[in-house]
């Protein structure tokens, strides 16, 4: 399938959802509800006060085996849930099932998608405790360091791949639940996107691995000495990112249901909070700072501190 450039990927794959709407003739999930239940873990209210927090996240490549047992049975255990808790639902806020609520080209990008991992991250953990039956486990997500030397040799994380061995491994795809009409969509105008048949998932395509992202690249976003200048130059990397991984990723419609896609904006959220701590990190526009962002229950302003949101990095470099 042709790739997305890092020009491209956000446009056509907007073009393409305004496609796929059509096609559906208005065959769209409800979420009327949405509001109301995709943070009934606690609540966002108590979870800011009390200080609850999710963890620290780490770069893929450090995480102990236990760690990445545990990312991976949350993993799983979200994707059987059926629900407002579950796999499909997070994903589908992304693009499909309609309405889409990501924000790419605006000012929101950073926070919006700050937003939906904080959210999504507190959906694991809920979802891994219920599997187990143990209410002091807890996961957060990992950071992909696409600028690392051994993405450049490597490409994908190794824990993201396919086991050689026996078993599955859920980082390795994301199943794509989607109605009958949304799958004849994304099949008919992202072709090599998922797979055929029943019980659909997603698929990669990566180029080759040095055309990763480089940190010098990184640096000139850094260097940046305004809010929509650092937004702008990221989201620009970003969008390379995901044209570079290609298939589901590189379709805005169906990019979230790829598990490296978390990874993929832990390290887009890494940088904003680097560049917000460095000398010339600056918050959005005034204006901005008390916008909702749809879904949920919080605005620009609520997710700029991330030691409120309960959690930080563990490396405050790049590397």
């Amino acid at each position: 399938m042709a790739r997305y450039s890092r020009d491209r990927w956000c446009k056509d794959s907007g073009a393409r959802l305004e496609i796929t709407l059509a096609q559906t003739n208005g065959s769209i999930y409800g979420r009327s509800d949405v509001m109301m239940n995709c943070w009934r873990l606690q609540g966002w209210a108590g979870h800011a006060a009390e200080g609850v927090g999710v963890g620290i996240r780490k770069s893929v490549t450090t995480l102990g085996a236990t760690e990445l047992s545990d990312l991976r049975d949350a993993f799983a255990a979200v994707y059987g849930l059926r629900d407002d808790r579950g796999y499909a639902f997070y994903a589908g806020l992304h693009g499909l099932p309609l309405p889409e609520y990501c924000q790419h080209g605006t000012l929101l990008f950073l926070p919006w998608h700050r937003a939906y991992l904080y959210f999504f991250e507190r959906a694991l953990t809920d979802a891994l405790r219920r599997a187990r039956d143990d209410q002091t486990v807890a996961v957060s997500l990992p950071w992909w360091d696409w600028t690392s030397s051994p993405a450049h040799t490597d490409g994908l994380p190794a824990g993201y791949l396919a086991d050689s061995g026996a078993g599955d491994n859920p980082l390795a795809a994301g199943p794509v639940t989607l109605d009958d009409a949304d799958l004849a969509a994304v099949r008919e105008n992202l072709p090599g996107a998922i797979t055929d048949g029943p019980n659909p998932v997603t698929v990669r395509d990566p180029d080759v691995p040095d055309e990763l992202p480089r940190t010098q690249t990184v640096a000139r976003a850094l260097n940046s000495t305004t809010f929509s200048g650092f937004s702008t130059l990221l989201e620009s990397i970003h969008n390379g990112v995901h044209g570079w991984a290609g298939g589901a990723m590189s379709a805005v419609p169906i990019a979230a249901y790829d598990p490296v896609f978390w990874a993929h904006h832990s390290m887009i959220d890494r940088l904003w909070y680097l560049w917000q701590i460095s000398p010339r990190g600056a918050n959005p526009p005034a204006g901005l700072l008390d916008q909702a962002l749809a879904p949920w229950p919080v605005t620009v302003r609520q997710v700029l501190d991330i030691s409120k949101l309960g959690y930080d990095y563990a490396a405050q470099v790049i590397g």
